[in-house]
């Protein structure tokens, strides 16, 4: 199978304005997701709307698109990149544009959930090392089938453990965290973007949710690697740190 990297990046934020040009370690951040992902996948491209991202991909040699400014989500920017690229790509590789720390082997493992003919989707899990993190409702929870498929995504933490002090159910129950890193078959992708909002996706406010209810199966990678996103000034200070 052919992957095809695509990096949705808006320069509009209203955390934090400019974000992808922001200079992590002297380079952009932009610049640092599009070198991780260019080095796990086949081809890799940033779709964008704004003329100052465009201008620094193609300075720093990356291959980038023009998409419309009017998308109301991340999935519907790489879908308009992926018809604007046409080239045969058996699968579209979906990375934020915040996330300059994105792993190779998170990237295979991604990949990897391809192995599997049935997978439709494929997203990433990693275990909560704390119940203070699980019941953070900005850190989703996934619930799992027998063969890592997701049955249920929610920001309420789920399953409940019966009979156990909630101290306790973390040794009773590995709670998986959701990353909000997609991989899609473009036939796939195609279809779910012209999905009306599902009762479920606009309850928890979670895109994911809609494929769920549409009855398509996401198969549930798993990394115990930590994303780092940036969606702040004070991220991006954390980072340079990190880095």
């Amino acid at each position: 199978m052919k992957f095809i990297g695509l990096i949705p990046a808006r320069y509009a934020s209203t955390r934090f304005p400019g974000k992808p040009l922001a200079l992590l370690g002297g380079k952009p951040v932009i610049q640092r997701v599009y070198e991780q992902v260019a080095a796990s996948l086949d081809a890799a491209y940033v779709a964008t709307d704004d003329q100052r991202i465009y201008d620094c991909v193609t300075s720093f040699g990356g291959k980038v698109v023009m998409t419309s400014p009017n998308h109301k989500s991340g999935t519907d920017r790489i879908r308009e990149a992926l018809d604007k690229i046409n080239l045969p790509y058996d699968v579209a590789v979906n990375i934020q544009g915040d996330e300059p720390f994105i792993q190779p082997s998170q990237i295979q493992a991604l990949c990897d959930c391809f192995n599997d003919p049935a997978t439709q989707i494929a997203t990433l899990g990693k275990p909560f090392e704390s119940m203070e993190a699980a019941e953070n409702p900005n850190s989703p929870k996934i619930v799992l089938t027998n063969d890592n498929y997701a049955m249920y995504f929610s920001r309420s933490i789920i399953p409940f453990v019966r009979g156990k002090e909630k101290s306790e159910w973390l040794a009773n129950y590995p709670f998986l965290k959701h990353l909000g890193i997609y991989a899609y078959k473009t036939e796939v992708l195609r279809e779910i973007t012209q999905l009306p909002q599902s009762s479920l996706e606009l309850a928890e406010s979670l895109e994911q949710l809609r494929w769920l209810q549409n009855g398509y199966k996401v198969k549930v990678g798993i990394t115990h690697i930590e994303t780092v996103g940036i969606d702040t000034p004070e991220d991006l200070a954390r980072a340079e740190q990190l880095l």
